[in-house]
């Protein structure tokens, strides 16, 4: 299975081109690709068209680093009439009819799945009113179980799989359908962003602005320890024939992740692409949005037991560990010690760089932002995951009282300057951090139920070699 000729590649806007195009440096984890000259001559500005073997490489190459991603736009149109859609419910009949018009016509057939609907009638009416197949299945086995069930009824190439709580924007199934012109692609994702209500609150506003399903704008390639690790099964398109036995029916959460990553397992790809966008019905009231950001948590355990190499809450290098136990003991000393970690590390960088012109630059700005990232995922550790022994530990210790507190200030600042919600900063902090709370409060649940702490654990993996500079 190779890339087909006219497949567009985009170098992605985290990627930096440095000495007049003959060295790449991006991807998760970042990478420095050097070029040759009939591989720079290949591209078009930031954009390589495969038309014969060495480009076909070369994008093979961009997209299994991250450092580029497909132009879906360009890509040839997939008809809508290879195309059916499986929709698992369990009882909201109105939110299945709002759906259901948003289907769009061309589609080969909708499927519901009636998971056991205690209003089974409503929605066996709202499926004939909108022309849509039913499956009602006798017991209330799970979404995953659903799907599976609307899966084996399927007879095209590809299949949708939505929520029952979403409405489809216009064109999401054809731009996600461009994508699988790319032969390895498995799974493709859009946007899940929030259905606009009347009367908006504090929560409302909150998930709009980071809603647990919200993976962000840049269109990514989607595998563990990248950032885009995961897709929600709030809406999936994939391909009929690499799914297999599809989702783990054993799983009521988690279970989007778990077939991602036995997807990339596998050798397939996933990918994110944001300009396609669903919209999600949020939660609006406490005590249910909080209950399932701890339904989400619970989830980590489960992930735990099928991929123990992927479901650490923080990856850090040895470095970036020390540059946060540095941090953590607040002494005199700390900072002048972090001075030197970066010096060593953007010593060692510059060693990796080869015939980079102007390695150093290049090599601080990749340790500064290996150290911005060691932050991002301290604050994490603290607020998030390992909140609890924060408390507790915070009882008897000065320290950790004022690294939680300049942690949680830090950690609000940044997503509310980042993030622009339309709420004050106050309420946006307090959801913050309910929202932390409520979530690791069910990792660390699911951790004391399964009598395993590798949800909790995080990965210390040192910097991965550079790979093979692509040839000609």
């Amino acid at each position: 299975m190779t890339l087909p000729d006219g497949f567009t590649v985009r170098l992605n806007r985290h990627t930096r081109v440095e000495d007049g195009g003959r060295v790449l440096i991006g991807g998760s984890p970042t990478r420095v690709a050097r070029l040759k000259r009939a591989a720079i001559e290949a591209f078009d500005r930031r954009e390589l068209v495969v038309r014969d073997a060495a480009t076909r490489a070369l994008a093979e190459h961009l997209l299994a680093t991250g450092i580029g991603d497909p132009v879906a736009e360009s890509l040839p149109a997939i008809p809508l009439s290879e195309l059916t859609v499986v929709i698992p419910v369990h009882d909201r009949p109105a939110q299945l009819a709002r759906l259901l018009a948003s289907v769009p016509r061309g589609v080969a057939r909708v499927i519901v799945v009636d998971d056991a609907s205690e209003q089974a009638e409503a929605v066996a009416s709202v499926a004939s009113a909108h022309g849509a197949q039913l499956i009602a299945l006798d017991r209330n086995t799970g979404a995953a179980a659903a799907r599976n069930a609307g899966l084996t009824a399927v007879e095209t190439p590809f299949v949708a799989f939505v929520d029952s709580d979403v409405v489809l924007e216009d064109g999401c199934f054809e731009l996600l359908l461009r994508h699988f012109a790319d032969p390895k692609l498995a799974m493709a994702a859009p946007r899940v962003i929030g259905l606009d209500t009347e009367r908006p609150n504090w929560i409302t506003r909150y998930e709009n602005a980071r809603s647990s399903l919200d993976l962000g704008g840049d269109t990514a390639s989607v595998r563990p320890r990248s950032p885009v690790t995961w897709v929600s099964s709030t809406c999936l398109v994939a391909r009929v024939a690499h799914l297999g036995d599809g989702f783990d029916a054993s799983m009521r959460v988690g279970e989007d992740v778990d077939l991602v990553w036995r997807l990339v397992d596998e050798g397939h790809r996933v990918r994110f692409e944001p300009a396609a966008a669903v919209r999600h019905e949020h939660r609006t009231r406490l005590r249910t949005w909080l209950g399932r950001k701890f339904f989400y948590g619970t989830g980590a355990h489960l992930l735990a037991v099928r991929h123990p190499q992927d479901v650490a809450p923080v990856v850090l290098p040895p470095w970036g560990a020390l540059v946060l136990a540095l941090l953590f003991v607040q002494k005199k000393w700390s900072l002048p010690a972090i001075a030197l970690t970066g010096v060593v590390v953007a010593g060692r960088i510059v060693k990796r760089l080869g015939h980079v012109r102007r390695p150093w630059p290049i090599a601080a700005r990749l340790t500064l932002n290996g150290m911005v990232a060691a932050l991002g995922q301290g604050f994490a550790l603290l607020l998030r995951h390992w909140w609890p022994v924060t408390v507790v530990v915070g009882l008897f210790s000065k320290t950790m009282r004022r690294a939680a507190a300049i942690a949680a200030i830090a950690d609000v600042v940044w997503e509310f300057v980042r993030l622009k919600p339309k709420m004050d900063p106050v309420r946006f902090g307090v959801a913050r951090r309910l929202d932390d709370i409520a979530y690791g409060a069910g990792v660390w649940w699911g951790a004391l139920r399964g009598r395993s702490a590798k949800a909790l654990l995080p990965a210390i993996i040192r910097t991965p070699r550079a790979p093979r500079e692509p040839r000609d």
